[in-house]
C-alpha cells in the first residue's frame, strides 16, 4: 500500500484551475521527484497534500487515512512534515530553538536532548552555531536548519520544495547528500526540485508536470535517459 496516495486532486485560485486531476503515489521508503517548470503546479500541490490550499476535487490518502479535509496541524500529527520553499526559519530565534520547534509537540526532554544531538551529526555547522540567531546564518545554513527541524519531529513522510534553491554547487551536493542519508534513517521523501539533473539521480521514481497536470511519469533513471526530459530540463 502507498504511504502517500493522491487521486484527480483539484485545486483552484479563484477561477483559475492550478491543478487539473492532478494523481500520483509515494511508496514507503522511496524518494519521489516532481519536477517541472515554474507555475506547473509543484508547490501548490505540496501544499495542498499537507492541508494548507483546500482541494476542489479529489482525494489524498495518507498511511491509509483520507486527510483530504483535514486542517494542517492535524496532518503534522499524523507524521507528515514540510520544508517550505524559502527556508522560512524564526529569523530572530537561535538555531537551538529553531530547533526546538520542530518537537513542539514532544514532551520527552530527554528525546528531545537526543534528537538535537542527531541533528547535529547530520548537519555539523548546525552544531557549532546552536545559540547563534538564525536570521545571521548563510542562505545554505538556513536550508540544512529548516530540514534539521522538520526532521525533529519524526516524519515517516518529508516533504522538500526546492531545497537547493539559491545555493552553491557545492552546498547543493550536501543537500542531496542528506536527502538519501534521510532515506536511510527511514524516512520516505517527496521531492520538489528544479535542479532536474541532481533530483533525479537520487530518486526512485518521479512525475514531470506542465500546467496543473502530469505529462510524464518513470523510474528516476528512465526519466534521466527521456529525450523530452533532457530537452526540457537537463540541457540536452
Amino acid at each position: 500500500m502507498a504511504l502517500l496516495e493522491v487521486k484527480d486532486l483539484e485545486v483552484y485560485y479563484g477561477v483559475i484551475r492550478a491543478l487539473k486531476g492532478i494523481s500520483f503515489e509515494v511508496s514507503k521508503g522511496e524518494i519521489v521527484t516532481l519536477i517541472g517548470a515554474n507555475g506547473a503546479g509543484k508547490t501548490t500541490i505540496m501544499q495542498s497534500v499537507i492541508g494548507l490550499i483546500p482541494a476542489r476535487a479529489g482525494t489524498v490518502i495518507y498511511n491509509g487515512t483520507d486527510i483530504t479535509r483535514l486542517p494542517c496541524h492535524k496532518v503534522v500529527g499524523l507524521g507528515m512534515t514540510q520544508v517550505p520553499e524559502g527556508r522560512r526559519v524564526f529569523q530572530e530565534l537561535s538555531v537551538h530553538d529553531n530547533l526546538l520547534m520542530g518537537a513542539y509537540s514532544s514532551k520527552d526532554k530527554k528525546q528531545i536532548k537526543k534528537d538535537v544531538e542527531r541533528i547535529c551529526q547530520w548537519f555539523p555547522r548546525l552544531g557549532e552555531r546552536l545559540t547563534q540567531i538564525a536570521g545571521t546564518l548563510s542562505g545554505g545554513e538556513q536550508q540544512m536548519l529548516a530540514m534539521g527541524r522538520a526532521m525533529m519531529s519524526h516524519p515517516d513522510l518529508l516533504m522538500l520544495d526546492e531545497p537547493s534553491m539559491g545555493l552553491s554547487p557545492l552546498l547543493v551536493d550536501e543537500v542531496f547528500e542528506i536527502i538519501q542519508e534521510f532515506r536511510k534513517d527511514g524516512t520516505t521523501i517527496l521531492l520538489v526540485e528544479q535542479n532536474a539533473g541532481k533530483s533525479l539521480a537520487i530518486s526512485d521514481r518521479a512525475y514531470v508536470l506542465e500546467n496543473g497536470r502530469i505529462v510524464l511519469s518513470g523510474t528516476g533513471k528512465e526519466l534521466m535517459e527521456s529525450e523530452e526530459v533532457k530537452k526540457a530540463y537537463l540541457g540536452g
